[in-house]
């Protein structure tokens, strides 16, 4: 009996408004064109850790950096040993699309606290697994805030510029750091969704063929 093949782990990243929901329905629906299994997920996930950092992302419930930063470990640990987790859904053979991972806690509670108690906590877990590609959807921060104007009424408390332009330079520090071990795609978002949707494909072509 031919052993079933492992689906794919693919983690889309970015500051707020840079288009990743956009970009990964886009992907799905290319890869599953091509006859693949494609799972789409996100977190925060939908478990009760992730709607305490909902509430909080929101404004509704204040937290400290360090709180959403234990959260967001919480979380992601759930969002791959869960029945119905990353772990399980690639041992299936489907491919797995996630709009944010630990890049962004790196990027985003590494900027408001300890960095290196922040990325250990994350890097070190060995219930948290790397992905097999991370695509980092790379916009401007007044680009991106623009989108969200034009897109909905209400912001979340990271959606300002100079939080956004920190983050983002963040990101950037973080994937030169893991050059060694993890594999990071950096696309122009800035471009037309067409354009963007065919540079995002073509980078999972070249980089997530396993």
């Amino acid at each position: 009996m031919q052993e079933r093949k492992r689906g794919r782990f693919i983690v889309l990243e970015g500051i707020d408004g840079c288009g990743k929901s956009t970009q990964i329905e886009r992907l799905a629906e290319r890869l599953r064109a091509e006859g693949r299994e494609v799972a789409v997920t996100a977190e925060p996930t939908d478990s009760a850790s992730g709607k305490m950092l909902r509430a909080a992302l929101s404004g509704a419930d204040r937290r400290g950096p360090c709180e959403m930063a234990a959260l967001f470990l919480l979380d992601r640990i759930y969002h791959n040993v869960s029945e119905n987790g990353i772990e399980a859904m690639l041992a299936k053979g489907i491919d797995v699309i996630c709009d944010r991972y630990y890049y962004s806690s790196l990027a985003y509670q590494g900027s408001e606290t300890d960095f290196a108690w922040v990325r250990d906590m994350n890097l070190a877990c060995p219930e948290i697994r790397r992905p097999d590609l991370c695509l980092f959807l790379d916009v401007e921060p007044r680009v991106s805030l623009a989108r969200i104007a034009a897109s909905r009424t209400s912001t979340e408390i990271y959606e300002k510029e100079e939080l956004l332009e920190k983050f983002r330079a963040r990101f950037l520090e973080v994937f030169a750091m893991l050059k060694e071990t993890d594999r990071v795609a950096v696309v122009d978002a800035s471009r037309d969704v067409d354009e963007v949707a065919e540079a995002v494909y073509r980078a999972v072509k070249e980089n997530a063929e396993i």
